[in-house]
């Protein structure tokens, strides 16, 4: 009789056990599907001054019509690209991130660019949309870490004893981060 209590015991802390990690995990779920609405916003608010941008430029006489193209067209790649909250895996956000460096690449190549044209930057307007778009690349920025710290977060939970058990029951996967672009651990070079 005793042995059966201890057992019945054992069996309810086990389940108090399990049942505590389950909901840790969907509650740490639920702040990577949250961080990941934050960068998507914030990729959004970004397409979303590009058209003001462009047609700020398009007013510059004899403006480069090949760098505009670029930009609409990785604008609508970049906005074409949608990833499921649900299937944050890593394959998909490299995808993502893929064709939001396209855009930030035609981006950059559009501002460098308009350096040459004093019209541009005399235009107030012109001016105001480079600094909100500044202010939309530092709060992707912080996005894309937020969201790197709650995938670790969770990936962590996931991986480690006993949730490892506990996600492999409830059907949770690892997540994808943000990775740095290929390329950006070498130095711009820079010639005079």
């Amino acid at each position: 009789m005793k042995k059966g209590i201890i057992v019945i015991i054992v069996i309810a802390l086990l389940g108090l056990l399990g049942c505590n990690k389950y909901n840790g995990l969907v509650k740490q779920d639920e702040d990577v599907k949250n961080k990941w609405g934050v960068v998507q916003s914030s990729y959004q608010r970004r397409a979303d001054l590009i058209p003001n941008l462009v047609s700020t430029v398009k007013g510059a006489a004899n403006f480069e019509t090949t760098t505009l193209t670029q930009v609409i067209q990785a604008r609508a790649s970049a906005t074409q690209i949608k990833v499921d909250v649900n299937d944050l895996s890593p394959e998909k956000i490299q995808q993502y991130q893929a064709a939001q460096g396209q855009l930030s690449q035609a981006l950059g190549r559009l501002l460098a660019v308009s350096e040459s044209y004093p019209e541009l930057k005399a235009n107030q307007n012109f001016l105001n949309l480079q600094a909100q778009l500044e202010g939309t690349e530092n709060r992707i920025n912080v996005a894309r870490n937020d969201f790197n710290d709650a995938v670790k977060g969770f990936n962590s939970s996931v991986r480690s004893f006993p949730g490892n058990i506990v996600a492999g029951l409830g059907g949770f996967k690892q997540k994808g981060y943000f990775e740095a672009a290929a390329g950006s651990d070498k130095a711009p070079e820079v010639k005079f």
